[in-house]
């Protein structure tokens, strides 16, 4: 149950309450050091005042750039504290989308993490009339302070602005805004999400009962904070429960990172453990199944799961070899938890029970509709947008599923993707390719068939399996394209495809198919941030190979 009226009053509590006890765990100079709980506190103060100190009034957005660090967290918690509106950009996006969302937000002041993102963005947000100043997290420039100036500053003038610090505490509520965010989608320009402080708070309470977290526990975070998921599950959650919050240095380092800090519980999307599964040569045996749980460090207690479908084969992997992995599901704009398997309670092949305080309803044309105090404020600056999503109080999330007597839901597909054949049959290409992914060869897979008579797919394999397979046949090729354009290998693939899809409907399997030579990449802009496919993207890349395949 909540008892605090706004994110600021959390911090300030368990700061004053857990005191030396360990908050935040990271790396510096490769090694890993402790920031404890009433130094997180005091430090995000410091910045806040010196916010203040440089015109940022309740209300103003704030826009911050920058991957996963220390500074990230406290810049968020100081932004909230100064009554602000944090707009966060993920750190992979170009500056041009950058300033977009920026300059759409009206930002009145700017973290960013180093000179390379000041001198790409700097001509950019020139023209944001309400832009009053910028802080380097790396280093100081002519133009803009550095982080260790600012928070200086800041400490300097925090005992003149504490009771300015105090009383915007007081007054924030439930329904003020903590932030914006702009989802990555998978079609279309991004909307900027408003998320209260009360819809964070209350999603992050709701999650208690569920992880069965605890002040003794570690939580190990690598996905971006930028990202609602990360940011509420590791970041307010930790919060919520007082328990330590240990960065991963890199995505290249997360098994490193896991042996070092030794956490109990992990957050990720499917993508890694699809990956991680691979590395280990799947969990068919004992001895692979030994490999993959060593993996995750002596104390593990669980996995979670969220951002994108996760493959049922996968799930089953991990359990079979002593791992629990807890998929949920949610939506930016759902502050993002609607439903998620719980330590006690977990049903594979479903993301979840409600969470508490939330409902769920399943339309009548399938589609998950959902209510209650984690549903967003709307979309900023676009009153059509939110009247669209938000009917009668709940919000049309634009997924398909189903919700079995116990009260699991299923996730089945998107409203958007559904296919429709040219005979009038319906196919939700999800499906599908969770069917195509639980062969060991195939890594990534996009069905095609809008419209169509029948289906295709653009497949990619997974080459360190397929070579193998390769080899039996006596095709021993190092070249990823020469490898899949080989007629011993594009049969070997077709097999797989039919043993896979063996008791589909005859109008939901593929007739036709083209192996690629490179995996769907964030880089290309083919993945969203939590790596889900964006599929309009990807069929316009590839539009002439599947017209091939219809030819």
């Amino acid at each position: 149950m909540m008892t605090d009226r706004n994110l600021v009053a959390l911090h300030r509590r368990q700061g004053e309450r857990l005191g030396s006890r360990t908050a935040i765990r990271y790396k510096r100079y490769g090694w890993y050091e402790d920031l404890s709980w009433r130094d997180y506190l005091t430090r995000s103060q410091a910045c806040a005042a010196a916010l203040l100190e440089a015109g940022v009034q309740p209300g103003d957005r704030v826009g911050l750039w920058s991957a996963n660090r220390l500074e990230w967290l406290m810049a968020d918690m100081a932004i909230m504290a100064a009554g602000g509106v944090n707009v966060p950009a993920h750190a992979t996006l170009s500056p041009q989308q950058v300033a977009y969302q920026f300059k759409h937000a009206e930002i009145a002041f700017l973290f960013l993490a180093n000179r390379q993102q000041w001198d790409s963005l700097r001509d950019l947000v020139r023209d944001i009339p309400t832009l009053r100043g910028t802080v380097i997290f790396d280093e100081a420039l002519n133009e803009c302070p550095s982080w260790a100036g600012f928070l200086a500053q800041g400490s300097r003038l925090l005992p003149e602005r504490r009771s300015r610090l105090d009383a915007i505490a007081d007054q924030l509520g439930p329904e003020d805004l903590a932030t914006i965010m702009y989802t990555s989608g998978t079609t279309g320009n991004p909307k900027g999400v408003m998320l209260s402080h009360g819809n964070l708070q209350s999603n992050a309470v709701s999650m208690i009962e569920g992880t069965q977290l605890n002040e003794d526990s570690v939580v190990l975070n690598w996905l971006p904070f930028s990202h609602i998921y990360a940011r509420l599950v590791d970041h307010y959650l930790t919060m919520v429960v007082g328990c330590t919050l240990c960065l991963a240095e890199s995505q290249e380092t997360l098994l490193a990172d896991i042996q070092a800090t030794q956490p109990t519980s992990l957050c990720a999307v499917p993508r890694f453990y699809e990956k991680v599964l691979a590395a280990v040569g799947g969990a068919e045996t004992e001895q692979s199944r030994k490999r993959l749980k060593a993996l995750f460090g002596r104390r593990i207690r669980w996995l979670n799961s969220g951002g994108a479908p996760l493959p049922f084969h996968v799930a089953k992997a991990f359990t079979d070899a002593g791992l629990l992995l807890l998929q949920g599901y949610g939506l930016t704009e759902s502050s993002p938890v609607i439903s998620f398997n719980r330590v006690d309670a977990n049903k594979l092949g479903t993301v979840g029970q409600a969470v508490q305080g939330v409902e769920i309803k399943i339309a009548e044309d399938g589609e998950v509709l959902s209510r209650g105090p984690h549903i967003m404020k709307g979309y900023w600056k676009d009153p059509q947008a939110t009247a669209e999503a938000i009917r009668d109080g709940w919000l049309h999330t634009g997924d398909l599923g189903h919700i079995d007597e116990q009260g699991y839901l299923s996730i089945t597909g998107r409203k958007k993707e559904l296919l429709v054949l040219s005979n009038g049959k319906k196919v939700i290409p999800t499906e599908i390719e969770n069917r195509l992914l639980a062969d060991p060869c195939i890594d990534q897979v996009v069905v095609c068939g809008e419209g169509r008579h029948y289906l295709t797919a653009l497949v990619v394999p997974n080459f360190a399996a397929l070579r193998e397979e390769a080899a039996k046949v006596g095709v021993n090729e190092s070249d990823h394209q020469r490898l899949v354009e080989h007629p011993k290998v594009i049969e070997i693939m077709r097999a797989k495809i039919d043993d896979a899809l063996a008791d589909a409907a005859t109008w939901e399997k593929i007739r036709k198919f083209v192996l690629l030579p490179r995996p769907f990449t964030q880089e290309a802009d083919e993945l969203t941030v939590s790596l889900k496919l964006r599929r309009g993207i990807i069929m316009d890349k590839y539009r002439e190979a599947i017209e091939g395949l219809y030819a």
